[in-house]
């Protein structure tokens, strides 16, 4: 099994940027490619961006340009870097990680989540 938590969220106005982290434990040697999702109030789990065990990365075009998804294998971290952040990016942040090697966009093609942590964007 693969322990994933979550962190760095929290309040922030708009315009701020925010860090997310995603700490990885147990058979993280099962584990290739991750990936964030949000979930907003009343809405599906939207993909945000993902990345493989290279660090090939893939992100949502909306947000091209304001995310960034990066890892630190040796630290067996993910991360999420927010810049210029809006009002609609208000949501809960999941991390996800998944046994297959390739960037995946769909849920549920994920093994693993983490808990959430919850990003709020005041206007």
């Amino acid at each position: 099994q693969v322990q994933l938590v979550e962190s760095g969220g929290g309040l922030v106005e708009a315009g701020g940027s925010l860090r997310l982290s995603c700490a990885a434990s147990g058979r993280t040697r099962s584990m290739y490619s991750m990936g964030w999702f949000r979930q907003a109030p009343g809405k599906e789990r939207e993909f945000v961006a993902g990345i493989d065990w290279s660090s090939n990365t893939f992100s949502t075009d909306s947000l091209k340009g304001r995310f960034t998804i990066s890892r630190d294998n040796s630290k067996n971290t993910l991360y999420l870097q927010m810049i210029s952040l809006k009002p609609e990016d208000t949501a809960v942040y999941y991390c996800a990680a998944s046994r297959r090697t390739s960037i995946l966009l769909a849920a549920h093609d994920y093994d693993y989540w983490g808990q959430g942590t919850q990003v709020t964007v005041s206007s």
